[in-house]
């Protein structure tokens, strides 16, 4: 493709040399533009402005050649070299900073990148501003021209420059003001260049049971197979920024490697430089030099064909205007147009001319008025009504021919048709501009007109193709098909008679395109050729070097014109939308002389409206004007002053109306345009010939006939607006226009006044005031000194100015200024005083009377700004005499004289008169050093002459004491004076030297010292922020040569006071002030390299040091201000060089603590919280009326800035629907946003409810934002909080190394600076990038501070670190959870590096797993209800185990970044202490911690219904936690509790002897009591649990709550004395005797005799007990014991075990079964439970599946030397006597059966089962039941069983026998126990017993069965049986007395009764007894 530019050689000779860097850059950034339009998928094909991609080929701007092939860029290799070297000498810096190594370079324009977030652009911005702005300033220079915007092509200013303006000064003036380019301060207003918009990026923070970035990486990877797909399709749209910033960033990775990006975009991610100085008090805000004929509205008119239905065969001539019809009035000049024929080869037709009308608002009464002309029609011929005729018929050939030939010799027209188009809507609303309707520029409708006037039908809304600058889409093509035929003259008041005569339509259609343009200058601006004043003084410089010596310069609108149309060739790259073409005419807006506004351009002609003639007699009449200048030589031709009614033509000497046909009163609606003379004298007229032509042809063509004349004196009646009328002449004679000549002229109709016309003067060289006129006059004979001296008829005239009328004033109030400003220049010093007071004046009146109601008036600020050029150089510069003036003024106020109310009005007015001073100095400035300043350089400072700065000095006192005094008043007008001496001194610094500005600032702090009155401190604070923004702030000198930045010391110094004012808002804009600064500074495109944002760190750095010093002005702020402070320290922090921050913290530990409780501040300031916390933190529910905030508060953490963007965003996203320019914000993302279930409608109410409400908390303002604003809202936050925890980091890192050195002054014992931070960021939500950053830092303070961190000084903290390791560890992000691991992993090697053993750290890990579980969700529940472990007890496992795991440790450490041998831990020798052995036991440990916690989380639901479940989950946590004795002792006592619940007072007993254990060995084994390790041996006998070994490592630790101080010798005995309450509950007398011996040593050493007289009185009572338990009759049993087999799925890890349950004594069989029913019903879940009746043994492979069942058995306690193969039955009351009988873990129980397969059978038949079991610990245990370890069993046959049955009995018997007595008093209890045992023994009824036996075994077939062994042992037992009843019935009867003789002799009987029935089985017995 190739770009073709139209300019050639007329574009190389505007650039110039001197523009070549810059003609470089223009390049490389159409290069870039380029590049990024070629990827644009729906590019169409246009050009760049003026130029047109065509093809392929090149492109030469500035001699360098651009080659362009299909989408690749080419540039000369010279481009390149041109462009480093000469745009980098063109950026040197203006001020030098001391000591600076490398040269800084200044922006002189943007760079090539996307356009930034402070300049708004629609479209592609890429080419708006760089190439634009690429213009300015080539050479260092602050002005740049800009030529004025003409208004109409047609108006020419000849003839009256050709006069000689020398002897009317004031004309030169008013030329000069007109014609002169605007001269515009591009500094004046800052110029900002900020880097591309910084890119956020989601942060992930994840939860324990989130992975977004495995979702994120999945859903990209989806993303990217679409994009490939799609991108296969078409061409690449991706966003790659060829931007400073990026280049920057590569080179800042090789210089400084940052952990994460600066904190500060994502504060402030909304910065716009230009918002931010709005907020200031005060602020200038530039106004575009806006003028009448480019404000409001444009339409741009065209006029496309004229068709006929009989078709077009002559020309036609038309007019367009705009008309308003409701004043009738025509608001514009008219337009003219000429349509011809095809066959007719016309070069001046105009149906390519378009027409520009400006409007100020829309309205419905504004209307096209469109009139079209044709040549007179000849009598007789052809006549108009074939153009009406109804029927279609064509015209003839010879009607065409003698219309064609008529047209050609009639060169007069008559009226043909008009037509009226309404250009709006009846209900549009006016709007400044504004549009119709939101979707159409002009109406959607243009409806027709009524059958009255044209009617328009719109055809369709179309753009035009292919020519760029008429492409807005907003172009309507109307067809005007209702043209309103004329038979007879009109003037134009007639068409709104509603009795005018409707003739037949026109059967012909006129079609127009009418569009809407783009209005402003602000574009307009952009494409202009911004010429610097440089090169404007280079070209001119011949003529502007003396005052005036050339004498003035004719400056004409041709020139301004070519200029224009050379940009239209050169300069429309510059924007995209040219609204004005080379060949469009713009029409004179009427209005522009009667509007409240000044003259900007030059216009002086007349118009003139012939409206009637009236004769007598009917003629065909028409009228011809001239302009003469005298009326001596009626043959001398009249000047070329009148315009063609021929388009394009040149002016003309005469001009003609139109031909009345046939008429007596001749009606014209003609508009003459004449341009008039710059000076008018009274003999200026125009003359009036009238013609009568005759319409036919005869032997030649017609030929005109004067009928009179008649003469109008221009000045007398130009000015006038009413109608005139004139008679007619019959003929001129010389002198006609004096009384002489007249009283010769002969006058028609009877000399009466029968010509009427109007005229309308438009001229801004001819005042219409009176006393302007005086003015200058006055003015002319001061400056050519014709007047008297003393000037008095001057100064009456200036003093007459306040009576102007204001219309007037305003007109010419530039010409008026300037000359003003002549006056007190060079005047003497009464005109200067004068001159000043009117021009006090006239400014009070602008500002009161203008439109404007802005503090600076607009039309001020224009003429500052763009009007004011200090008169070109062409005399000396003004502000030294309107310094001397205005300080003389001042002075005089201040010594007390009186200066009258004009004073008041000087204050009101300071900020015109102060920017007029700077802008003459910057211009005597440019001036000065043009011509000797190398290309590229910037202007140097100009240092002012003593005098003048003396007088500007007093002048600035006197201002200032002003603003002091007024401000304790309160009056509002001192901060605006304070604001304009603000800016006054800002505009200084560029200007002069910068330390005389010093000197000026520093008066101002004299004046406002230290922490003055809000109003004045305010004041203080607002004089800073306008002075720190200007553009060199940061390269400003210091006030001596040596010292560094001044304003940066004064501004650090302020602020810091302004923290500590009482002023609430005062803090708070002091924070801001800073805040926005430093934000200016960071996004800054000049200072982006590190060595720039080094020294700017370095000047705001003392400011930390001050908030060290002094923190609690800190601590005082408001959270939102502290958030600000805090902002600030980190950007500067992360920008300062390593030395700086060493040297901070060398100063003092107390100082360096303060530095990291800063940064601790800045964590929890800015810690991302999730959304649904804002509830929690957000604003209270009511806010105090007086507090009531400004904007809502969205965001809790963001600058506050954010809030108003954020509002701002919302008000807009809820406002009316309409265009963008309407402010509707989400109008694109509406329909994809809205849904069904919530419209688009009801968040827009939710918004403005929620923002209405007061007090509207965080949250509820987040939801109802737009979607997308609340993500941008989370993303920003996301950043930030990832951002400072980085630089926390960053930072902490940085003092970790230096610490190493031990160069700084810090607590090395502790080491709390680095704890501290660890703690604070451990314990706050982080991103992922964080915790990837963290470890390595982590590793590394870990290798080189280990033995500080690990000793127990910072016990908390390894526990706070551990803690927070685990919590990572349940992470379900694999990244968070491996580096968690790591992490534990570095604890361990410091573990074995500094304590050869993990013990200790194992309890501190035991400790933090134990909070874990706390704060873990550990279960969760399945579909049917129930529990089970979660996802993050999953992961805490797995984590666990590959701490130990050997095999993948390495890979892990490569993957999170850390080297391979980071685990290799060498001691002295050189030798790894690592353990992988000791290590897995140390995760055993927590993995069994963890089992438990889970085991017990799991039965949290079933623990109120499953005690035993519950006390064994309790027990297993106490075992788990054993290693933390704390721990270990508090999961006791709650299973002590659980137990006293139950009522199970054994179990609860032993839980506190275990306690009480635990403390008596952690004393023993560090010495520290009084007992020694028999006492633990003696408490390990009640319970041997208490044998479990405690290291001395456990039992000393001290960590927050946990440790050795809690085990003392109290609480031991403490738990011993409730371990013995609750065994004498239990009625385990024994134990209690035991744990009582343990008390008594205590009180022994402490010598407490009252305690030991209580222990043995407790002694005492319970030896008794044991007696009494002892001597009772009925054996004492404390427990019963059953066994329970488990058998079913259900059961779950009980399934297939057997457990032996310890009940109370009272719980029988039944009871158990009842209960262990009721407990496991409920947990079945519909599943059948069987409880197996019998003991027998269970084979569980035959039993059912889907059915549990529970077998329960009665089971008696083992003795520990009891004989287990004994045949004798148990009695277990026989062994109650032993202590150690109460402990037991041996359980038996019998189960007979038979071999025999029947159920049940004889004695014979009957065998015996004796099981045995063996549990997991003794009863009484800390649980309820036991496991069953072992289980055995023996097998007894029938005749043993006989044999054991009978034995027992003879046992029994001889045992009640034996046992001695004590007292006489046992002989009761004796007695009977002894009648009780013979009863069962001897009595007749029970005989069956032992008579049984031997007739199951000694008769019969058994006894043949018998081996004769077991035969005589039966009978063996059978004697003895019988022999011991005998001895006990003898004994028996020395007991009884009188009352027992009959159950004696009973027993007797019964004796001798069964001795009787066994002689027949033992025939020995009797012999025996």
């Amino acid at each position: 493709m190739i770009l073709e530019s139209n300019g050639g050689s007329d574009a190389r000779t505007t650039y110039g040399t001197s523009q070549a860097c810059e003609c470089c850059y223009i390049v490389s950034t159409i290069v870039v533009w380029l590049e990024v339009r070629s990827r644009s998928p729906n590019r169409q094909a246009d050009g760049v402005g003026g130029s047109r991609v065509v093809g392929g080929g090149s492109l030469c701007i500035g001699g360098t050649k651009v080659v362009v092939v299909g989408r690749m860029v080419l540039v000369d290799l010279v481009l390149l070299v041109v462009m480093n070297k000469e745009v980098v000498q063109s950026r040197h810096r203006r001020f030098h900073r001391p000591g600076r190594l490398a040269p800084h370079y200044k922006s002189k324009g943007p760079a090539p990148r996307p356009i930034s977030s402070n300049v708004k652009s629609d479209g592609n911005p890429l080419l708006v501003l760089p190439i634009a702005k690429a213009m300015d300033n080539a050479n260092g220079l602050r002005f740049r021209r800009i030529p004025r915007q003409s208004f109409s092509t047609s108006i020419k200013l000849d003839p009256p420059l050709d006069e000689n303006l020398e002897q009317w000064p004031h004309l030169n003036e008013l030329v000069q003001s007109y014609g002169s380019e605007w001269v515009k301060d591009d500094y004046k207003y800052g110029h900002y260049e900020s880097i591309a918009p910084i890119s956020f990026h989601n942060q992930i923070f994840e939860g324990p049971d989130t992975d977004i970035e495995t979702e994120m990486h999945l859903a990209n990877a989806r993303r990217t197979k679409i994009e490939d797909s799609a991108d296969e399709e078409m061409p690449s749209t991706s966003r790659h920024h060829f931007s400073e910033e990026n280049v920057y960033e590569s080179s800042n990775a090789k210089i400084c490697k940052h952990f994460g990006e600066s904190p500060l975009p994502a504060y402030e991610p909304v910065f716009d430089w230009e918002n931010e100085r709005l907020m200031i008090f005060g602020q200038r805000i530039p106004a575009n030099n806006t003028s009448q004929y480019t404000s409001g509205l444009k339409i741009a008119v065209k006029v496309l064909s004229l068709t006929f239905q009989a078709g077009l065969v002559e020309p036609f001539y038309g007019t367009i205007c705009l008309y308003n019809r409701e004043r009738r009035e025509k608001l514009s000049e008219d337009f003219i147009f000429r349509m011809s024929p095809a066959e007719i080869h016309d070069t001046s037709s105009s149906s390519e001319a378009r027409c520009i009308f400006h409007l100020d608002a829309p309205s419905a009464s504004v209307c096209l008025l469109i009139q079209l002309e044709k040549s007179a029609t000849e009598e007789g011929g052809v006549t108009t009504s074939v153009y009406s005729r109804k029927e279609p018929v064509h015209l003839t050939e010879r009607e065409k021919q003698k219309l064609q030939v008529w047209s050609r010799i009639m060169p007069y027209r008559e009226s043909f048709a008009l037509a009226i188009i309404p250009l709006f809507d009846s209900g549009v609303t006016i709007a400044s501009g504004g549009s119709a309707s939101p979707s159409s520029p002009l109406t959607t409708s243009m409806s027709g007109s009524n059958s009255q006037e044209g009617a328009a039908e719109p055809l369709a809304k179309i753009t035009l193709d292919g020519k760029l600058g008429y492409s807005n889409g907003n172009s309507v093509v109307v067809e005007v098909s209702n043209l309103n035929k004329v038979k007879e003259c009109y003037t134009e008041d007639s068409i709104q008679d509603p009795k005018r005569k409707v003739h037949k339509p026109v059967k012909g259609i006129l079609r127009l395109e009418i569009e809407k343009l783009q209005a402003g200058i602000v574009d307009f601006e952009k494409a202009l050729d911004h010429r610097s004043i440089n090169s404007y003084l280079v070209d001119h410089g011949n003529r502007l070097t003396g005052a005036g010596s050339d004498g003035p310069q004719n400056v004409d609108l041709d020139s301004h014109l070519f200029d224009r149309k050379e940009l239209d060739q050169n300069g429309s790259t510059f924007h995209r939308n040219p609204d004005v073409g080379a060949n469009d005419f713009q029409a004179f807006d009427f209005r522009t002389t009667s509007r409240n506004e000044p003259f900007l351009q030059l216009f002086h002609c007349l118009y003139v409206y012939p409206l009637t003639v009236s004769i007598s007699r009917k003629r065909n009449l028409f009228i011809r004007v001239e302009l003469r200048k005298d009326d001596v030589d009626i043959r001398k031709p009249p000047p070329e002053a009148m315009h063609p009614r021929e388009p394009g033509a040149v002016l003309q000497k005469w001009a003609h109306t139109q031909v009345a046909v046939g008429a007596r009163v001749a009606c014209y609606h003609d508009e003459i345009k004449v341009s008039l003379p710059a000076v008018m004298t009274t003999m200026h007229h125009l003359l009036f010939t009238f013609f009568h032509v005759d319409l036919q042809t005869k032997l030649e063509a017609p030929k005109p006939v004067v009928i009179g004349y008649a003469s109008l004196p221009l000045s007398t009646h130009a000015q006038l607006k009413s109608e005139i009328s004139l008679p007619i002449m019959s003929e001129l004679v010389p002198q006609y226009l004096q009384d002489s000549g007249r009283e010769r002229v002969n006058y028609l109709e009877d000399g009466k006044n029968v010509f009427r016309l109007r005229l309308r003067l438009c001229s801004s060289l001819y005042p219409i005031s009176e006393r302007i006129r005086d003015f200058f006059l006055e003015y002319d004979r001061h400056v050519l000194r014709t007047s008297p001296p003393w000037g008095s008829e001057l100064l009456e005239a200036i003093n007459s100015l306040k009576n102007v009328d204001s219309t007037a004033l305003l007109q010419f109030l530039h010409p008026i200024l300037n000359m003003l400003l002549h006056l007190i220049g060079n005047g003497g010093e009464t005109l200067q005083v004068a001159a000043f007071r009117a021009m006090v004046n006239i400014l009070t009146r602008v500002q009161q009377e203008s439109v404007d109601e802005g503090e600076r008036n607009v039309f001020l600020v224009n003429y500052v700004d763009y009007a004011f050029d200090d008169f070109g150089g062409r005399q000396p510069p003004v502000y030294p005499g309107l310094s001397t003036v205005w300080g003389s003024l001042a002075r005089s106020k201040a010594k007390g004289y009186r200066v009258g109310p004009v004073y008041d009005d000087v204050l009101a007015m300071a900020w015109f008169f102060l920017e007029l001073i700077v802008k003459s100095m910057a211009l005597e400035q440019t001036r000065l050093f043009c011509d000797n300043l190398p290309m590229g350089d910037d202007v140097p400072p100009m240092q002012l002459k003593e005098g003048v700065f003396r007088c500007i000095m007093q002048l600035y006192d006197c201002l200032l004491t002003e603003v002091h005094e007024r401000c304790k008043k309160g009056l509002g007008l001192a901060k605006y004076l304070n604001s304009s001496l603000a800016f006054f001194c800002y505009d200084l610094l560029s200007i002069i030297e910068p330390r005389q500005v010093f000197e000026l600032v520093s008066l101002y702090l004299d004046k406002f010292s230290g922490v003055c009155q809000s109003v004045l401190h305010d004041c203080k604070l607002t004089f800073l922020q306008i002075l720190c923004d200007h553009d060199l702030f940061v390269e400003m000198p210091g006030r001596d040569p040596s010292d560094r930045n001044y304003l940066s010391s004064v501004l650090i110094q302020e602020i810091f006071l302004t923290w500590d004012h009482d002023d609430l808002s005062m803090r708070a804009k002091a924070a801001r002030t800073l805040v926005v600064l430093l934000c200016k500074h960071e996004f800054d495109v000049r200072y982006q390299k590190p060595e720039d944002k080094l020294y700017i760190a370095q000047l705001y750095f003392p400011l930390v040091g001050q908030i060290l010093d002094e923190m609690p002005v800190f601590y005082n702020l408001s959270s939102i201000e502290k958030r600000e402070v805090l902002i600030i320290v980190l950007q500067i922090i992360r920008n300062l060089d390593d030395a700086s921050l060493i040297k901070a913290w060398q100063q003092s530990i107390a100082r360096t603590r303060l530095f990291f409780k800063l940064l601790e501040e800045s964590l929890s300031s800015f810690e991302h919280r999730k959304p649904d916390d804002g509830m929690l933190i957000g604003n209270s529910s009511r806010s105090t009326p007086g507090d009531k905030p400004i904007s809502p508060k969205y965001s809790e953490r963001l600058s506050p800035a954010i809030n108003h963007y954020l509002s701002e965003a919302a008000r807009q996203e809820v406002g009316p629907q309409g265009t963008p320019e309407n402010g509707y914000f989400w109008q694109r993302v509406n329909s994809q946003l809205s849904s069904p279930s919530q419209p688009y409608s009801l968040r827009e109410a939710l918004a403005q409810a929620q923002s209405s409400r007061i007090g509207a908390s965080t949250q509820a303002l987040r939801e109802s934002l737009h979607p997308i604003l609340r993500q941008k809202l989370e993303l920003w936050e996301e950043n930030l909080s990832a951002a400072v925890s980085l630089q926390v980091l960053e930072i902490l890192d940085k003092f970790s190394g230096t610490v190493a050195s031990h160069t700084i002054a810090t607590d090395y014992g502790k080491l709390d600076c680095i704890t501290s931070i660890f703690m604070s960021v451990f314990s706050r939500n982080q991103p992922l990038v964080f915790w990837k950053a963290l470890f390595p830092v982590i590793n590394s303070i870990f290798e080189l501070h280990g033995a500080t961190l690990m000793a127990r000084e910072n016990d908390r903290f390894i526990k706070q670190v551990a803690f927070h390791l685990l919590r990572l560890a349940v992470f379900r992000n694999e990244n968070i959870r491996k580096r968690a691991v790591i992490g534990l992993q570095i604890l361990v090697r410091c573990s074995f590096s500094y304590f050869m053993q993990t013990e200790r750290l194992r309890v501190v890990l035991t400790i933090t797993l134990s909070e874990l579980m706390s704060e873990v969700q550990v279960t969760q529940m399945k579909s049917d209800g129930t529990l089970e472990e979660s996802g993050e007890a999953c992961r805490l496992r797995k984590s666990l185990v590959e701490m130990a795991d050997e095999s993948r440790s390495v890979t892990i450490l490569i993957e999170c970044g850390l080297p391979e041998n980071a685990l290799v831990t060498t001691s002295e020798r050189s030798e790894n202490l690592w353990s992988w052995s000791e290590v897995k036991s140390l995760s055993d440990s927590l993995l069994l911690a963890l089992d438990a916690s889970l085991e017990h989380a799991l039965l949290v639901s079933i623990m109120t219904v499953d005690r035993y479940a519950a006390a064994e989950s309790f027990y297993k946590l106490a075992m788990a936690f054993a290693p933390v004795p704390d721990l270990h002792i508090m999961w006791l006592l709650h299973l002590c509790d659980a137990h006293q619940e139950m009522q199970s007072w054994a179990e609860a007993a032993q839980c506190a002897v275990a306690v009480a254990g635990v403390v008596m060995q952690a004393l023993v084994s560090r010495n520290d009591g009084v007992w020694r390790s028999d006492h633990v041996t003696a408490l390990c006998k009640i319970c041997p649990m208490v044998s479990g070994e405690i290291t001395s490592e456990a039992s000393s630790v001290e960590v927050e709550g946990y440790g050795a101080s809690k085990l003392t010798v109290d609480s031991a005995v403490k738990y011993l004395q409730l371990a013995n309450k609750l065994f004498s509950q239990a009625e385990l007398h024994h134990f209690c005797a035991s744990i009582l011996e343990l008390v008594i040593p205590v009180y022994k050493s402490r010598r407490s005799y009252g305690q030991l007289a209580k222990c043995h009185t407790m002694l005492t009572n319970i030896y008794e007990s044991i007696l009494e338990q002892e001597s009772s009759p009925i054996p004492y049993t404390d427990a019963t014991y059953y066994r329970v087999g488990f058998y079913g799925g259900k059961f779950g890890k009980l399934d297939r075990k057997e457990y032996v349950y310890r009940e109370p004594r009272d719980v029988r069989l039944g009871d158990i079964m009842e209960k262990l029913s009721r407990i496991y019903e409920s947990r079945m879940n519909g599943t059948t439970l069987h409880v197996i009746p019998d003991s027998r043994q269970v084979k569980a492979d035959e039993l059912q599946n889907e059915v549990c069942y529970l077998q329960i058995t009665a089971v008696d306690p083992v003795m520990e030397d009891e004989d287990l193969g004994s045949r004798r039955e148990r009695i277990f009351s026989l062994s109650t006597g032993s202590v150690r009988a109460r402990v037991f873990d041996r359980f038996l129980f019998d189960t007979p059966f038979t071999k025999n397969g029947k159920t049940q059978g004889g004695l014979e038949d009957q065998w015996k089962r004796r099981s045995v079991l063996k549990t997991e610990g003794s009863f009484p245990a800390l649980v309820n039941r036991l496991l069953v370890i072992r289980s055995e069993s023996l097998e007894f046959s029938p005749v043993e069983n006989a044999i054991g049955m009978i034995e027992t009995r003879t046992a029994a018997l001889r045992n009640e026998l034996e046992e001695p007595r004590s007292s006489e008093g046992d002989q009761l209890p004796r007695l009977q126990s002894l009648q009780r045992i013979l009863q069962g023994s001897v009595a007749v009824q029970v005989n069956s017993g032992v008579l049984s036996v031997c007739t199951a075994f000694l008769s019969g077939e058994p006894a043949t069965r018998l081996r004769s062994q077991e035969l005589q042992q039966l009978i063996a037992a059978l004697l003895e049986f019988m022999a011991v009843c005998k001895r006990a019935i003898r004994v028996h009867f020395r007991l009884i007395g009188e009352e027992d003789q009959e159950f004696h002799t009973q027993l007797v009987n019964g004796f001798q009764s069964l001795t009787a029935e066994l002689s027949h089985y033992i025939p020995a017995i009797l012999s025996e007894l």
